[in-house]
């Protein structure tokens, strides 16, 4: 079994550790590894969660989320309560679960897979990713579907905006469609930065030196059936550099304008 940790902390932190030894300890054999956002990023955790579960792998993978900034009531909280854990297990036989803050639960539901919570205490621990959720997780891996309670609607995803910046300084968007038609130039503004951009087919389409808005390697089913289509993400891809540099490295959730210009 592959379990994957989308959470703000990273791989090197104590956080993670414990999560792993716990998961050691209630599925053993597991191969448990983590993707880390920045923390309180609930846009590039949702948008992990939902490359990693529409992507190919093992059937009895676990995609295990929680970024919980605690930010869904300003009141003063007891017992360290939270946002609630939900999940869903997809027709692949992927299990996601996560804690449905902010955008972490998102795009998965506005793909079309519906979110049911999880019966499991909200509060009593303020790391209830590793003192609490885990057990839970486990149970519904085993195939324990009593734990699913009723329906959960989140919010959409921010449409247009950064998603996520991966290691190479691409930024991804949830901009779906293209702005133009291919070989237009458009300017781009994210934040306060603005660069000239070429819209293509492939981020490759472009000579080394040019920035360019396409269709990248992130992308994912919406709708179920004969009615799914794919959504793919454009992204803005720097030949020879980092895009996010040139846009002065801006946080996932950060609005991304595209407007053409003249035909390349």
């Amino acid at each position: 079994m592959l379990i994957t940790v989308v959470a703000d902390y990273g791989t090197g932190d104590l956080a993670f550790a414990e999560v792993r030894q716990r998961f050691a300890r209630l599925l053993p054999g597991a191969d448990v590894t983590a993707v880390p956002v920045p923390p309180f990023d609930t846009v590039s955790a949702g948008f992990c969660v939902a490359q990693l579960a529409f992507g190919d792998g093992p059937a009895d993978r676990v995609i295990y989320a929680n970024v919980a900034p605690r930010a869904d009531a300003d009141d003063p909280r007891e017992d360290n309560a939270g946002e609630r854990l939900v999940a869903a297990r997809l027709p692949s036989g992927a299990l996601v679960a996560g804690v449905a803050a902010g955008a972490s639960m998102s795009f998965l539901a506005d793909a079309g897979v519906p979110l049911r919570a999880v019966r499991v205490p909200g509060s009593g621990s303020q790391f209830r990713s590793r003192d609490i959720f885990p057990d839970a997780v486990a149970a519904l891996a085993g195939g324990d579907g009593d734990l699913l309670g009723e329906p959960v609607e989140v919010a959409p995803p921010p449409p247009r905006t950064v998603t996520y910046v991966d290691g190479y300084g691409n930024l991804k968007t949830s901009w779906y469609d293209s702005p133009a038609a291919t070989g237009t130039r458009v300017r781009v503004r994210i934040g306060d930065a603005r660069a000239r951009a070429v819209v293509s087919d492939g981020v490759f389409a472009v000579p080394p030196g040019e920035l360019a808005f396409a269709p990248g390697s992130s992308g994912w089913p919406v709708g179920t059936g004969d009615g799914a289509a794919y959504r793919a993400c454009y992204e803005l891809f720097a030949r020879g550099a980092r895009a996010a540099d040139l846009f002065g490295n801006p946080p996932a959730g950060t609005p991304v304008e595209v407007t053409p210009t003249t035909p390349r």
